[in-house]
Order: C-alpha cells, then structure tokens, then sequence
C-alpha cells in the first residue's frame, strides 16, 4: 500500500504542475495580446515581456516533465531493491534453514543408510542454489569490468550450447531429451565465460519456467554471411507482451518477491542482456511458434572460419564433447 501511495503522489503532483503551468501560459498569452491590442504604445514592451515569459514557462514546463520522469523512475528502482533485498533474504534463508534441519536429523536421530543418502542429495541441492545465488551476484558486479583483447577467441556457440544443456539437465534431474539441441557450428569472437553465462542462464530459465513436463527447444543457425540466431523455446505460461522489456531490467520480477515459487535473483536477464550487447548481438522476446511458451532469440556477429574451441571446458566445467540431441 506504501509503495502505491508513494507512486501515485509525484504522478499526480506532476500532472497538477503541468496543467498549471499550461493554464497559466494560455492566461498570458491572452492578457499580453489584449494589453497590446489596448495600448499600442506599450506594444513592443509587452511583445517581449511575453516572449522572455514564455521561454522561461516552456522551460519550467520541460523541468516539470523531466522531474516526473526521474520520480518514477527512482520510485520504480526502489521497488525494484527492495525485490532484490526481498530475494536475497529469501534465497539465503530456504536453503540455510533446510541444511540446518536435516544437519539437525542427522546429528540427532539414527536413519538409515538411504535416508541419510536421501538427505545427502536434498543438502547439494541447496549447496547448489547458494552456490547460483553467489555466482549471480559475481557475475553482476563483474559486468563493469574492461575486456582485454587478449581475453577474446573464437568459439564454437554450438559447443557452448552442448554443454549448458547438458550442464543445466544435471542440475534439474529432467531427461536428456527434455532439451532438445539442433545447433550447426556457429564461430564467434568472444569469451568463452560471456557466452557460457548468456545461454546457461537461458536454457536455465527455460528449464525452470516451463511446464511440469519440460520441453525445451534449442536451435542455432547462421543467418546470412555475417550472423547467427540462436532460438530457446520453452513450453511454460508466456511472458506479457507488456513486459518483455521489464523483463531484462536489473533486480526485475514479475509479481510479489515473496510470492513465487521458483527462486531467483532478477539479474539473470539483465545479464544476459549486457552481454549480448557487449558482444554487438541483439535479443528479442517472442511467442513460441505452434504453442504456449515464450522463445528467446539471441542474433550475434559470426566469423566465416576458425575453430576457436579453447576455454570452453575451463567456462563450463563440462567437456565439449557433448552429443546433440
């Protein structure tokens, strides 16, 4: 309720000073132009009292306008810290409460040899998610940092693909074939980390936002000479047409912080999106074709030849040679 009062002020202060302002211009206008029309002599004199006055209104007007713009948007920010700070609390918290609890069982009450397997798996589960949560968080803060020349290779997206695939069904437990990957051999200048963080966190999404029986479609092809599309269709509910460009916005998530059910951060998509654009790609949001779901297009810059596969298996932590399904 807070934050909504606290939206609703500078809106509605900003609409009633622009009105005023506008309302007070038309009054002066009329006011000059008579005392004109009424005293010829004064005429010049009221001409420029009106256009200096004028000037300076149309000023205030674009100050109104500009500190509007800039109230939301802090406003939105804050909301949107307070999500981050939400998600944070939340996401440290679930997975430390639930490593105390079975720490607690394991110290003090006997189980047997396959419960104590059964909560040995539920434990790296969350040593998993904390371990995501720190690597975010990493990964965020290191998005300011200059990439040295040096740091640049051609890779093979194909390769990459492969093994964030691979990576990401390990992570969640779903089949082999629940991701499907059809990806011809796409060479492109960048770092391999860069590229392992944009369609990890991709096929991650697609993985974790589908429906109870994920399926997952990952494509890449060339496009012309010069670049190649790499399409990530998943089979869950869909993003709002109204929010597919919130959707990339730092600390960003739809609904209520401590109403979702699947974890995360905000920062994935904000992420990926800076590093498309660092790598001069675009990304694009769209329906997926022939059902429900939403399909992630990423278009980047490729290189006619090269066989830069070096740094992939230091990036993933999976070897390249992964078989496609």
């Amino acid at each position: 309720m807070f934050e909504r009062r606290s939206l609703k002020l500078p809106i509605t202060l900003g609409v009633l000073m622009i009105v005023s302002v506008i309302a007070l211009t038309i009054g002066w206008v009329l006011l000059s132009t008579f005392g004109a029309v009424a005293n010829i002599r004064w005429a010049p004199l009221y001409w420029t009292l009106l256009t200096v006055g004028t000037m300076f209104l149309v000023f205030v007007l674009v100050g109104v306008v500009l500190y509007l713009r800039l109230s939301v948007e802090t406003i939105n920010l804050s909301r949107r810290q307070s999500n981050f700070i939400d998600s944070v609390t939340h996401e440290l918290k679930s997975p430390l409460a639930s490593l105390k609890l079975y720490l607690q069982t394991l110290e003090r009450c006997r189980v047997s040899p396959q419960e104590q397997g059964s909560f040995v798996r539920f434990m790296l589960d969350d040593v998993e998610r904390l371990d995501t949560l720190i690597n975010h968080l990493l990964d965020a803060a290191r998005l300011d940092h200059r990439i040295m020349d040096s740091e640049v290779e051609q890779i093979d997206v194909s390769e990459i693909l492969a093994a964030c695939v691979k990576s990401v069904c390990l992570r969640y437990r779903v089949p082999a074939n629940a991701v499907r990957l059809d990806a011809e051999p796409l060479i492109v200048r960048a770092r391999a980390v860069d590229l392992d963080l944009v369609f990890r966190n991709l096929i991650d999404n697609a993985v974790k936002y589908a429906s109870d029986q994920p399926c997952v479609e990952v494509t890449a092809q060339r496009s012309g000479e010069d670049l190649g599309v790499v399409r990530i269709s998943d089979n869950g509910k869909g993003i709002p047409q109204d929010l597919r460009r919130k959707i990339f916005g730092r600390f960003y998530r739809v609904g209520m912080e401590l109403e979702r059910e699947t974890p995360g951060l905000g920062l994935g998509l904000y992420i990926v999106r800076t590093l498309v654009r660092r790598l001069h790609g675009t990304i694009r949001v769209r329906d997926r074709e022939g059902g429900s779901g939403t399909t992630f297009e990423v278009t980047l810059p490729v290189v006619s030849s090269g066989t830069g596969t070096r740094g992939v298996a230091q990036a993933t932590g999976v070897p390249p040679e992964v078989e496609t399904l």
